[in-house]
């Protein structure tokens, strides 16, 4: 029992020495995700789309 509590205090520890991003930084780094996320969307379409046309000419 004693290893749980030593356990639940070393994360509370740890979790005191972490640094939230603000609110701010968080729409932020969303708005770099979704930008990444349909740009390799377009890119493997397009890819799709050219292996595709390629395989119809054969």
């Amino acid at each position: 029992m004693s290893n749980n509590k030593n356990f639940l205090q070393n994360v509370v520890s740890e979790m005191k020495k972490v640094s939230w991003p603000t609110g701010q930084e968080t729409v932020r780094f969303t708005i770099i995700v979704v930008i990444t996320v349909v740009f390799f969307l377009a890119f493997f379409y397009a890819l799709d789309l050219g292996i595709t046309a390629l395989i119809d000419l054969l």
